[in-house]
C-alpha cells in the first residue's frame, strides 16, 4: 500500500513516527482524482463480490472521537450499492450484551458472503475504553488480544475478508474540528462534554492503540494507519487499501460467476429446448 502505513506482523508500533499530516506528495486535486479511480474499482469489485457470493467484506475503523469515521463511511462507500453493505456502531454496550462475552455483540453482526459490513468502532473498544477507563481488571483486558486474533482468525478462516484500519489525527487537528463545531450551530447535535473529557486520557488512548495495533496485527488481519489530518488523503488511503486487498480475490470471484453464468445458460438452454418439442407435438 503507498498511501497507508501498514503494520507488519510482530513490530512494534510508535504512533508519533507516523504523519498524521501526510500528503503521499499530492495535491488535494490529484488525491481526489485518484481517489475518484480506485472508489470505481471498487464499485465493481462489489458488484462482483455480491454476485459470486463467495467472500464478505469486513472494514473496521477505529479513531479517536473526529477522526473521521462518519466521513470516511459516507464517502469512500459513496458508489456502491447500498443493497450490499450494511453499517454497524457499536455504543456503550447493552445490559443483554454484558451478559455474554465481550465477542458476541460483534460476531452475530460479521457480514454474511456477498456483503460489505463496516463497523463503526468495533471489538477493539473492549481493548480501548475499557483498558483507560478501567472498566474490567487488566487480566481480563489483556487476553482479549489473543481473543480477538483468534476471532478474526476463524472470520478469515470462513471467508471473511478483513480490512482494519486506524484513522490517526493529531492531537493539535482534533482540538480544530472540536472547537469548529462548537463555532457552527448547524453541527452542535455533534458537540459532547465527553469528547473533551476523553481528550484529557490522550496519552492513555495512544497507549492503548499501540499496543492492539501492535498485538492484533497479523498476515490474516493485519492494521493499517491511515493519516487522517486530511480528509481527502484518508479517503484515498482507506480506498486504495481495500482496492488492493480485494484484488487478488477476482480470479476466484469470476470463477464462481463464470460456473452460475454456464448453470443459468444450460438451465435456458432446457427450458428452450422443451419449449421447441412442445411446439412441434402433433
Amino acid at each position: 500500500m503507498h498511501y497507508a502505513h501498514t503494520v507488519i506482523p510482530g513490530t512494534q508500533v510508535r504512533l508519533h513516527d507516523i504523519d498524521p499530516d501526510a500528503s503521499g506528495g499530492l495535491t488535494k486535486d490529484e488525491g481526489r482524482e485518484r481517489f475518484a479511480s480506485f472508489n470505481a474499482t471498487l464499485d465493481a469489485m462489489q458488484e462482483e463480490l455480491y454476485a459470486a457470493g463467495v467472500h464478505a467484506l469486513l472494514l473496521i475503523l477505529q479513531g479517536m472521537d473526529t477522526a473521521g469515521k462518519d466521513g470516511a463511511i459516507r464517502n469512500v462507500m459513496h458508489n456502491l450499492n447500498p443493497q450490499g453493505c450494511r453499517v454497524e456502531s457499536f455504543k456503550v454496550p447493552t445490559e443483554e450484551e454484558l451478559a455474554h462475552d465481550f465477542l458476541w455483540r460483534v460476531h452475530k453482526v460479521v457480514p454474511r458472503k456477498g456483503m460489505v459490513g463496516v463497523f463503526n468502532r468495533s471489538h477493539y473498544e473492549d481493548v480501548l475504553v475499557v483498558r483507560v477507563h478501567s472498566l474490567v481488571p487488566e487480566h481480563v483486558w489483556r487476553a482479549r488480544y489473543d481473543q480477538i486474533n483468534a476471532f478474526e482468525r476463524l472470520l478469515t478462516d470462513t471467508g471473511t475478508i478483513i480490512v482494519k484500519c486506524f484513522l490517526h489525527i493529531s492531537k493539535d487537528e482534533q482540538e480544530k474540528r472540536l472547537l469548529a463545531r462548537e463555532q457552527d450551530v448547524t453541527k452542535a447535535w455533534k458537540l459532547s462534554a465527553g469528547d473533551w473529557r476523553e481528550r484529557e486520557r490522550w496519552d492513555e488512548y495512544m497507549a492503548a492503540y499501540e499496543e492492539a495495533l501492535t498485538r492484533c496485527s497479523t498476515e490474516y488481519a493485519p492494521w493499517y494507519i491511515i493519516p487522517a489530518n486530511r480528509k481527502w488523503y484518508r479517503d484515498l488511503a482507506i480506498s486504495e487499501v481495500l482496492v488492493e486487498t480485494l484484488r487478488p480475490y477476482r480470479d476466484d470471484w469470476q470463477r464462481a460467476l463464470d460456473a452460475m453464468s454456464q448453470a443459468r445458460l444450460a438451465e435456458l438452454q432446457a427450458f428452450r429446448h422443451q419449449q421447441t418439442a412442445g411446439a412441434t407435438r402433433p
